[in-house]
């Protein structure tokens, strides 16, 4: 193989060090980049920088530093105060990746003449005989794997990304080649948080950079019957259960809201199910449009198993109707679906 440039997202974390090591064995030509993108955030602070520079140092590769502070606080925080502020609840690392990682991040790797965009998600982007084209495929680790919030990248770039970590079935594999490579990042803890809320109080951070405010207002069941009192629904999710502040027979559960009454609504267990929801903002990378209804695989949210369901297209929405009902479909949430282990594409919940 000729020397290949490849531009790696590099988060001076384990996962992004390693496939940089990965990457230079391959023979590519690697370039490292850390994109600037909120200051005090887990992955873009001073350490961050710190860790990338000295792992590409320790490995002879360049590395560069890229400001996309006001691209992120107008594509990504914009959007997640947006979001709760309509009573929905985002995922800002799929926005992210959509703007940051596969927008900003390749716009660069043209800039320098790259062959190829580089990041350390767990996933495989393989050729498929079957397609005749590149596809995303989920990750040979299924505990870490990461296609879920990849769905949203634009289509051009089917074959244009690299996944050095695609093939490893687990996360220990991963930091024992970094120890055994005198990676000084081998030992460094996951982020598992928003990274631009490091202390997890995602509310606090609403109260601070917006104009959401604690309101007082009603928390009613699904009939009407006034319970209690909430304190803003931006503070409340679909399927919460705790902290909601009063008593019933029965547990209960946040089934949604009446903005025009500034009502959060709760209900018993079963009424948290849904069997059929829309999808909007729709991205198809395995196909261009839904032809005819295809049964799939639908993974409503990062954390959830995958369910079966039958999906067809509606102008520019997708209608999802799962075999069984499943529990709280939360509007704001990525529904991303799958044909065994390739991405077909996916959206937001409505």
């Amino acid at each position: 193989m000729s020397n290949k440039k490849v531009l790696l997202g590099m988060s001076g974390g384990v996962d992004s060090s390693v496939s940089a090591l990965l990457l230079k064995n391959q023979g590519y030509d690697v370039i490292g980049i850390t994109l600037e993108l909120f200051a005090g955030s887990s992955c873009c602070n001073i350490n961050t920088y710190i860790d990338a520079k000295k792992v590409c140092n320790s490995l002879g590769i360049p590395h560069i530093t890229y400001n996309q502070k006001k691209e992120f606080k107008s594509k990504v925080i914009d959007n997640f105060i947006e979001e709760y502020s309509n009573q929905r609840t985002p995922n800002p690392c799929i926005e992210c990746n959509k703007y940051m990682k596969f927008g900003a991040m390749y716009e660069k790797a043209k800039e320098l003449g790259c062959d190829y965009i580089a990041t350390g998600h767990y996933a495989k982007m393989e050729y498929s005989n079957e397609y005749k084209k590149f596809v995303l495929k989920k990750s040979n680790n299924i505990a870490k794997d990461q296609s879920y919030v990849l769905y949203n990248m634009p289509k051009e770039l089917l074959g244009k990304i690299l996944f050095p970590l695609g093939e490893f079935t687990s996360k220990e594999e991963v930091r024992k080649i970094a120890k055994e490579n005198n990676l000084k990042v081998a030992n460094k803890p996951d982020s598992e948080d928003i990274c631009f809320i490091p202390d997890g109080n995602y509310k606090k951070f609403l109260e601070n950079n917006s104009n959401l405010k604690p309101k007082t207002g009603d928390i009613v069941t699904s009939k009407g019957e006034v319970l209690g009192k909430h304190q803003g629904l931006y503070r409340y999710t679909i399927g919460q259960r705790r902290g909601l502040g009063i008593s019933y027979k029965e547990p209960l559960f946040v089934i949604g809201f009446n903005r025009e009454k500034n009502e959060v609504i709760v209900g018993e267990k079963e009424e948290l199910y849904r069997k059929e929801f829309l999808v909007s903002d729709v991205n198809l990378i395995l196909v261009d449009k839904i032809e005819v209804p295809m049964e799939v695989e639908v993974k409503t949210r990062y954390s959830a198993e995958n369910s079966k369901a039958t999906i067809t297209q509606e102008g520019s929405r997708i209608k999802v109707v799962l075999n069984e009902p499943q529990r709280a479909i939360t509007p704001g949430q990525s529904a991303v679906f799958y044909r065994g282990d390739i991405v077909i594409g996916g959206g937001k919940i409505c």
